[in-house]
């Protein structure tokens, strides 16, 4: 080996061994579990705290990604002023989450005091079907029906709801502050860069991870408000009770990959099951539900999520666990959600996109390409990024 080539080595061998030395130490792997336990702790002590914040910071996301849109937009050739777009988009999302506040307060009552008919609707149902089983089955599943409380199950539903209803108050609180704080964080950002080309890199790395983000909340929530309005047109004309209640639960557990999907069958098709004695509307449920969320979820998404949900399956059961067993039925809600934020992330940081590439299905991520052009007189927006596709 020339001297040259040792000189050039000797580099890369000094600093192997540096990394070897730091991440081979007990002390690493000491403070490591020790932030890891912090964190846990964290995240499970302050959930009262931080739920509300992790719905706000999503509604966030999607109201730049509204307001941004609307910015957008040439009516008559004009462009539509900042603050009005901000005024709109605004709008538009507490719109949105009266609604669905404004449904589930005015139904969680009902739905209650429904209980105890649905309740003795579904032990008529149960006794028919295992009559056939033979007089020993059928009492000893009679007498397991006797010893079910569904009232007391739903009561506690409700009031997880109620408590999930409050955290509402302070993502409202959360939202207008965060639009404030948007534009002079921009500035901050610039200022805390040790030079100007940092400063630009920092900033194009923002703005990539901003674009992914608004992305694949809008087009997720674009998703699941579709999916649950044709999941109300097919509940509502059949008289299904509480068929706005029912889509708002569509709506919602279409956050969650597959078993969502599920759930937003088979909670409907139970409801029609003890409320309806005769077969035709069990069947329009069934097959309408059934085949929206199959089109949905096999057919729409897909093409239009493409890379942002590229997520590993088994990452999602695992995110959906942990998430549940930190934070409950809100975290179920929130853990894919926070996952793809969390990949996105990831990909477009150098240091920490082999993370990333591990979190993906099959290796392959999206990524800001470049910066959208200015529009003169007003400030640069993240929308407009080209999407391109990156194999680890």
């Amino acid at each position: 080996m020339t001297d040259k080539a040792k000189t050039s080595a000797s580099p890369v061998r000094c600093q192997q061994a540096q990394v070897s030395r730091r991440y081979g130490s007990i002390a690493f792997w000491h403070h490591l579990l020790v932030v890891l336990l912090v964190l846990l702790l964290g995240l499970y002590f302050g959930s009262g705290l931080l739920i509300p914040l992790a719905v706000a910071l999503l509604n966030f996301v999607l109201l730049t990604a509204i307001i941004d849109w609307i910015a957008h937009l040439r009516p008559g050739g004009h462009q539509i002023p900042r603050w009005l777009a901000q005024v709109f988009g605004l709008a538009l999302v507490l719109l949105g989450l009266g609604v669905i506040v404004a449904i589930l307060a005015n139904q969680a009552g009902d739905v209650t005091a429904a209980i105890p008919r649905y309740q003795e609707r579904f032990g008529q149902i149960i006794s028919l079907v295992v009559q056939f089983a033979g007089d020993d089955v059928t009492s000893r599943v009679t007498a397991e029906m006797a010893k079910m409380d569904l009232s007391g199950v739903a009561a506690t539903v409700v009031g997880s709801a109620g408590s999930f209803l409050s955290g509402f108050v302070l993502v409202l609180l959360y939202l207008p502050f965060m639009m404030l704080e948007r534009s002079p964080m921009r500035k901050k950002i610039s200022l805390m860069a040790a030079t100007p080309d940092a400063a630009s890199e920092f900033s194009r790395v923002l703005a990539s991870i901003s674009i992914g983000l608004q992305r694949y909340v809008g087009i997720k929530t674009v998703i699941s408000l579709l999916t649950g309005a044709l999941s109300y047109a097919v509940m509502k004309p059949v008289g299904l009770d509480f068929a706005e209640t029912w889509a708002v639960l569509v709506f919602t557990l279409n956050f969650i990959p597959t078993i969502g999907s599920v759930l937003a069958v088979i909670i409907p098709v139970i409801v029609a099951l003890v409320q309806f004695e005769t077969l035709p509307p069990i069947l329009i449920i069934v097959f309408g539900c059934g085949a929206i969320q199959f089109v949905v979820g096999n057919i729409l998404e897909p093409s239009l999520t493409g890379k942002s949900l590229n997520l590993s399956p088994f990452l999602v059961i695992l995110s959906l666990t942990f998430w549940t067993t930190i934070w409950g039925i809100p975290g179920a809600l929130l853990s894919v959600p926070i996952t793809v934020c969390v990949m996105i992330i990831f990909a477009n940081l150098p240091a920490t996109r082999p993370l990333a590439i591990l979190m993906s299905g099959d290796g392959k991520l999206a990524t800001g390409e470049e910066a959208p052009p200015e529009v003169p007189g007003k400030p640069q927006s993240p929308d407009g990024l080209h999407l391109k596709e990156e194999t680890g």
